[in-house]
């Protein structure tokens, strides 16, 4: 048995159906993170993934952190083998039951034009069930893994990953691992396989200002009263130009540096298939599509207010508030962000202006392995291998996710595999998985799972 067996193993996992029932199963648990009356639906998902892992012969346990559960799965074949540490989150965001096209459902898969529909079909159940699929065909192919397991599945990250610091920090030794596999995120396009080899940082803050206790008639004061909305207008435009062009210099980083600029030379930023038509003119001058979002930082005002937007009166408001987020990479110090901006706005004359952390948001880091890493590159080569496709290599995801934990907390090289693409409606309704995507996804895995049981093609890089 070879690897093509392993990978024509896998594919058939998809024609007979049995990916198809284990995602439905999954999509059925109503594991919504962010509703409170849902937590018990938390334990029940862990439940069916330990007998998942069960089947493939994986030692499973419950670990608990700040109150948060985790599942812990482990198949050690040999202690001198690699080891591979696999990470999902079985936790989606709210269903919007109601708002699915054609009166369809959250929590029962739909087959549709191709597709399947779901909630967590593309974020992130579906990605760990062909993950935990192609493993299957590896080890039934193989009669072994030929590499040593961890899993670890979450079930908070839509909530900000609560307890995973501490757990990570607890069992350090626990989870101690050669390389990080996983898949979340979507591709760069629907077509196209990707790896993407960390995160952009986030930070979401407050930028508020309290002028006065209650709001003045605008006649009898106008003109003698500051008026909070235009003041914090003037901060907003102190901190990005009108082209959205980031005016802080700790904010960015001193360069992009050469290797990513190779990689993402290759990269072009998929319009259409459900994403917006993309504005040229946006952002920092002079960086491609591709190099603005994978590249750099980007500054977003989420919401604001002041006053009664939907019954305005003739009143100068007594404050206003803006949500704002920072998404940042590598070389931007996520310590000195909010400082900064208390610095730049004092220096422009508006210390009247409040910067607070959001209560809602945790901070994500900015996490970056070298595109030109050994394991990139093995990686690389095992899906070229499988797909005959030169996969995209994306230096990080636009989005954040706790990539930082595992490759700064447990010193990992992590690789992401995602099985999305973005028009994926990812957090909204009708989430979807191309079954065509599923479908080479399962091949890129087991392909993948197989190279990492020959050990003569791995690189030279293990833990210490």
């Amino acid at each position: 048995m070879n690897r093509n067996a392993a990978i024509s193993r896998a594919r058939s996992q998809l024609a007979s159906g049995d990916l198809e029932a284990a995602l439905s199963r999954l999509v059925a648990i109503p594991s919504e993170s962010q509703n409170p009356e849902r937590k018990h639906h938390l334990a029940e998902y862990l439940d069916e993934l330990r007998c998942m892992f069960e089947e493939l012969g994986c030692d499973c346990q419950v670990l608990v952190a700040a109150g948060a559960q985790f599942l812990y799965a482990q198949r050690i074949e040999d202690p001198s083998l690699l080891t591979v540490l696999g990470y999902g989150h079985g936790d989606v965001v709210r269903g919007m039951d109601g708002s699915w096209a054609a009166g369809g459902s959250p929590w029962h898969l739909t087959k549709l034009n191709d597709r399947w529909y779901g909630r967590g079909v593309a974020d992130n159940k579906g990605q760990h069930a062909i993950n935990i699929t192609s493993l299957r065909a590896v080890l039934e192919t193989r009669g072994r893994l030929g590499f040593n397991l961890k899993y670890l599945i979450e079930m908070g990250e839509e909530v900000d990953s609560p307890g995973l610091v501490e757990l990570c920090t607890t069992h350090k030794k626990l989870l101690a691992a050669d390389i990080f596999v996983a898949s979340d995120g979507p591709r760069l396009s629907e077509k196209r396989p990707t790896i993407f080899l960390g995160s952009r940082g986030c930070v979401t803050f407050d930028l508020s200002i309290h002028a006065r206790k209650s709001a003045y008639h605008s006649g009898n004061w106008g003109g003698l009263l500051s008026d909070p909305a235009i003041q914090l207008a003037h901060a907003l435009a102190t901190i990005v130009s009108p082209t959205g062009r980031i005016l802080i210099a700790e904010w960015l980083p001193s360069e992009l540096p050469d290797a990513v600029r190779r990689v993402l030379a290759d990269c072009a930023v998929e319009e259409g298939s459900g994403g917006p038509e993309i504005d040229p003119a946006w952002g920092e001058p002079g960086l491609s599509p591709a190099e603005q979002v994978y590249g750099w930082c980007s500054f977003d005002v989420l919401a604001i207010s002041c006053g009664n937007p939907q019954a305005p009166v003739n009143a100068i408001p007594a404050s206003a508030w803006a949500r704002c987020q920072l998404r940042f990479v590598v070389g931007v110090d996520h310590d000195h962000i909010l400082p900064a901006l208390q610095r730049h706005l004092a220096k422009a004359g508006l210390d009247m202006v409040q910067v607070t952390p959001s209560p809602d948001d945790g901070v994500f880091l900015a996490t970056r392995l070298d595109p030109e890493h050994p394991w990139a590159r093995w990686a690389q080569d095992s899906i070229v291998r499988t797909t005959r496709k030169s996969p995209a290599i994306l230096p990080n995801s636009a989005g954040s996710l706790p990539n930082d934990i595992f490759a700064n907390l447990l010193n990992l090289p992590t690789l992401w595999l995602p099985h999305a693409y973005p028009g994926c409606h990812q957090h909204a309704a009708d989430e979807h998985m191309p079954i065509g995507l599923a479908r080479e996804a399962l091949e890129i895995m087991a392909g993948l799972y197989w190279d990492l049981g020959e050990l003569d093609t791995l690189p030279r890089v293990r833990r210490g």
